[in-house]
């Protein structure tokens, strides 16, 4: 998946590599429209999450498995469901909303550099898996990553 990932940023980044293997004269120094630049960072979006999204569900630890990876624009959406036998929805909203955030942004931040300084953003929700509530969701963005 490693590789999936890195092969749809080589694609994103394919007019920077372009521009750097060619020579200065050839060069075209039109600014590469807005629209396009939206354009492809959805394309870039929606690849990613149909790629990821064919191995799941997935568990990711004790208590939580990612079951779903869908696109929104530039949106990369993953959606876990937490399993916590010994806590009510209440108290893991209570409990493990702050830590989690922090957690989860931070590593965010650091795993998926790329993406997010292109412009695409992720969003983390979590659901129960007894109530299929959604229990917190967390927006990550390169701004955030600043903080």
């Amino acid at each position: 998946m490693k590789h999936t990932i890195f092969f749809l940023l080589l694609l994103f980044f394919q007019n920077t590599l372009i521009a750097e293997t060619t020579p200065p004269s050839k060069i075209d120094n039109r600014e590469f429209p807005k629209e396009e630049l939206q354009k492809q960072k959805i394309h870039i979006a929606q690849m990613v999450a149909k790629e990821i999204a064919k191995s799941l569900p997935q568990k990711v630890d004790k208590y939580t498995r990612l079951v779903n990876v869908k696109s929104d624009n530039a949106f990369l959406i993953y959606t876990f469901e937490l399993n916590v036998p010994s806590k009510s929805d209440a108290e893991i909203i209570k409990e493990d909303h702050s830590r989690m955030q922090r957690a989860i942004t931070e590593g965010v931040c650091q795993s998926s550099e790329k993406f997010l300084s292109a412009g695409i953003n992720t969003r983390y929700i979590y659901k129960s898996a007894k109530s299929k509530k959604e229990l917190f969701r967390f927006d990550i963005t390169r701004d955030r990553c600043k903080l």
